[in-house]
C-alpha cells in the first residue's frame, strides 16, 4: 500500500509523471465520491485533468453505480465521446460514438429476477424503500423513492409489481437503520443469486450474480486489448472494492472506508482535495 503524499502528488507531480508518451492506459473512474463530491459537484481541477487524459489518447471509462441517464452528464462533462462506460455497477455497458444517433448504444445488459431478494429483504426490513431499474430503463419504486443516481423520475408502484419485474439494478434504502445495523441485517439475510454492495448510508445496491464493475471492465479490457498492468482504477466506495483489486494500479480516494483502502495499491487525497485529479495527472507524460 502506497500513500500518495503532498511531495509525490500534490506538490511535485513531476515525480509521478514518468510515463512515456507511447504508454496507453485503460483508466476506470468511479463518479460519486471520486469525480464529483457528495453534492454532485465536479471541481475544475478534476474536470481539466480528466479531459487532459482523454485528449492524450488514453482509454478513459466511467465505472459507476449510477444508472445510464445519471451517467451521461458526467461523460459529457469530462469530454468523453468515444469509448465505453459501465453503469449500474456493471449491469449496463455503453459504447460511446458521436456517429450514433444518441451518441451511445447499450452493448450489454445483465438482468435478474429480483423477487427472491425482495422477499427476503422485506421480511427483515419492512419499512425500507425499494426501487429497481427494469430492462427498459424505467425506475419503479415504492413510497415515492427517488434518487439522483436513477437519472429518471421513478414510477410509483406496489410491491407486487416489483416482484414481477425483471431488474438490471435493485436499490434498497432504510431511513430507520444505521449503516452498521443495515450491514448486519444484510449479512444475516444471506442474499443468494445476486451481487450486492452496501453504501455510505443504509443503502444497498444489487446486481445480477457475478456482476460487478470489475466483471464488466474485464470484458472491455479484452475488447481493447489492454495489458493488465496498464489498467488503472480510482474509487471510494464498497462497490469499488472488486474494481480496485482488478486494476494493475488501484487507487482509493482519501475518504474511502478502511476496507476499500485495504483493497487498493495506493491512497490519494480526498474528493474535496481533488484526489482524482492528482492520479489523472500522474498518467500524463
Amino acid at each position: 500500500m502506497t500513500t500518495l503524499t503532498e511531495n509525490t502528488v500534490a506538490g511535485n507531480d513531476d515525480q509521478r509523471n514518468t510515463n512515456p508518451a507511447s504508454t496507453k492506459f485503460m483508466v476506470a473512474l468511479d463518479v460519486d465520491g471520486t469525480l464529483v463530491d457528495h453534492d454532485g459537484h465536479m471541481s475544475p481541477a478534476v474536470r481539466d485533468a480528466a479531459r487532459a487524459v482523454v485528449s492524450d489518447g488514453h482509454d478513459v471509462l466511467i465505472a459507476t453505480g449510477r444508472s445510464l441517464n445519471a451517467t451521461l452528464p458526467v461523460i459529457e462533462q469530462i469530454g468523453l465521446d468515444r469509448g465505453y462506460a459501465v453503469c449500474c455497477n456493471g449491469g449496463v455497458t455503453l459504447r460511446l460514438d458521436p456517429a450514433l444517433a444518441d451518441g451511445y448504444e447499450v452493448i450489454h445488459k445483465a438482468t435478474f429476477d429480483p423477487a427472491p431478494a425482495l422477499r427476503a429483504l422485506r421480511e427483515k426490513l419492512p419499512t425500507a424503500k425499494y426501487a429497481l431499474e427494469d430492462e427498459e430503463g424505467n425506475f419503479l419504486s415504492t413510497e415515492r423513492f427517488q434518487d439522483a443516481s436513477f437519472g429518471v423520475e421513478a414510477i410509483g408502484v406496489d410491491f407486487q409489481t416489483l416482484l414481477e419485474s425483471t431488474a438490471v439494478r435493485l436499490v434498497v434504502f432504510s431511513t430507520e437503520n444505521t449503516p452498521e445495523e443495515f450491514s448486519t441485517t444484510i449479512r444475516e439475510i444471506g442474499l443468494a443469486g445476486v451481487t450486492y454492495s452496501v453504501g455510505w448510508t443504509a443503502w444497498l445496491d444489487i446486481a445480477a450474480a457475478g456482476v460487478t464493475k470489475a466483471s464488466a471492465l474485464e470484458k472491455l479490457r479484452g475488447r481493447l486489448g489492454t495489458p493488465q498492468h496498464l489498467t488503472v482504477a480510482v474509487g471510494d466506495g464498497r462497490n469499488d472494492i472488486e474494481m480496485l483489486g482488478w486494476a494493475g494500479r488501484g487507487v482509493a480516494m482519501g475518504q474511502a472506508p478502511e476496507e476499500v483502502i485495504a483493497a487498493a495499491d495506493e491512497v490519494t487525497h480526498s474528493v474535496y482535495d481533488d484526489g482524482a485529479a492528482h492520479v489523472l495527472r500522474s498518467l500524463l507524460p
